[in-house]
């Protein structure tokens, strides 16, 4: 008599599902990744000053050009759509924020961002400038 209900199967290493975790992985450790670059803003002609600190990098680099626009991360905002950004951004009292401007910038300009971020609820707000020291 023949059974083949009690034998035996070798073990067997099902390498599908453990292929599809290590993707899954890879993903979550490239999207990780990507959040953790720091915004470098862009390239522009800060002013210079003798007293100019390093701190701590901030949440949001805003950056003025030399037309006037206001660009974050990218993206460019006016006004209105700046403070919206910071108020929608959770709790605006925590956000830190920096503020870039080229050295063409009228000043007003500035005051006008800068009242902006103020109106929204950010209250860490710093300058940027570049160190004349060498």
């Amino acid at each position: 008599m023949n059974r083949r209900y009690f034998e035996q199967k070798k073990g067997r290493v099902e390498i599908i599902p453990m292929i599809d975790i290590m993707l899954f992985l890879l993903v979550f450790f490239i999207m990780i990744t990507l959040q953790m670059i720091p915004d470098k803003g862009l390239n522009l002609q800060l002013p210079t000053s003798s007293e100019a600190q390093s701190l701590p990098r901030p949440h949001f680099t805003i950056n003025i050009e030399k037309d006037g626009s206001v660009n974050v991360k990218g993206h460019h905002y006016d006004l209105n759509g700046l403070e919206k950004m910071l108020t929608s951004d959770g709790d605006p009292g925590k956000t830190q924020i920096t503020i870039a401007a080229d050295r063409g910038v009228p000043f007003q300009d500035f005051i006008h961002v800068m009242d902006r971020c103020q109106k929204a609820g950010v209250s860490d707000i710093g300058i940027a400038a570049k160190s004349n020291q060498t």
